[in-house]
């Protein structure tokens, strides 16, 4: 499999097998956050700003940014959003949006080469987004899903996938620049939603040669304890093949998930960024507390 590599003005960043998992965080995204909608509808930026940088000191590698607000004007507060949280971070972004206006406004206005939020197996919805992204020398996300719908068989969706990634090489877009969604259904109304996944990872990873990612949170979707089953399906996930996913950074108990899987695949090397993280302090007034021994002044 071939590395996916996304940038922004002054960092780069590499989605695949042999790196650790890639954490695109979703919070910048005003579906179901109604006071998000509202105060970017407003022309107020400061929570996109807040979740920015509350994502990145969490952890994400990538930020996921949407401004899908029913009766607004989509391009121009993508393009707006777009911009205040490069001001303010060097993270490389996804540009997430449905609207093919929205994707250009966004697009002509990053600084770097972002990944494009998403393109389906629709051959309107192709003829339309991959010159988009070719022109702007892009990468995207390609879901598994066309005028059929979603089905419930991995072969099915392996068949969508490779026909997008066919698509996009006909517009001069190749494989390493197309992450494949295999699209994570609710465990709870889809007993074998989990196992589904597993099962397509493989072949994209060794018969297309992408990486892949997902919305992880869509499996615990109506249980309870969610972050529970999000971290361990992430696990399992990265054990399968699967090398980046929109998820919130903010969970401690996902992100230790990641982080462990990452050390039992082998991809952080002498485990160092687990140490760092997880390591105890040194207990105050012992030896190692603040890198000098703390000893008590003699009494004349």
């Amino acid at each position: 499999m071939s590395n996916t590599v996304i940038s922004s003005a002054t960092r780069e960043h590499i989605i695949g097998p042999d790196n650790p998992f890639t954490i695109i965080g979703e919070r910048i995204n005003p579906t179901g956050r109604k006071i998000l909608a509202e105060e970017m509808k407003a022309g107020d930026f400061s929570r996109v700003e807040a979740d920015a940088l509350a994502q990145v000191a969490a952890g994400a590698q990538m930020l996921d940014v949407n401004a899908g607000i029913p009766l607004a004007d989509e391009p121009a507060l993508l393009a707006k959003a777009i911009q205040l949280v490069q001001s303010i971070t060097d993270v490389p972004l996804s540009i997430d949006s449905s609207i093919i206006d929205a994707l250009e406004a966004g697009l002509s206005v990053y600084q770097g080469k972002a990944l494009v939020n998403s393109v389906t197996g629709e051959d309107e919805v192709l003829e339309r987004v991959l010159p988009l992204v070719a022109r702007y020398k892009a990468a995207v996300v390609a879901i598994s899903n066309d005028e059929t719908g979603i089905s419930e068989d991995p072969d099915e969706r392996f068949k969508v996938a490779k026909k997008i990634v066919e698509r996009a090489s006909d517009f001069g877009i190749p494989a390493c620049d197309v992450v494949i969604d295999p699209l994570v259904m609710p465990i709870g109304a889809m007993r074998f939603a989990g196992r589904q996944v597993f099962d397509i990872l493989g072949r994209i990873r060794d018969e297309l040669g992408c990486n892949t990612t997902c919305g992880a949170s869509n499996i615990s979707f109506g249980l309870p304890e969610r972050n529970g089953i999000n971290g361990a399906f992430l696990s399992m996930a990265i054990s399968a093949g699967m090398t980046s996913a929109i998820t919130n950074p903010c969970h401690e108990e996902v992100m230790r998930s990641v982080m462990a899987a990452d050390v039992l695949m082998g991809n952080d090397p002498d485990c160092l960024a687990w140490i760092r993280k997880y390591r105890a302090a040194p207990v105050e007034g012992t030896e190692g507390a603040r890198g000098r021994r703390v000893t008590r002044r003699r009494r004349s």
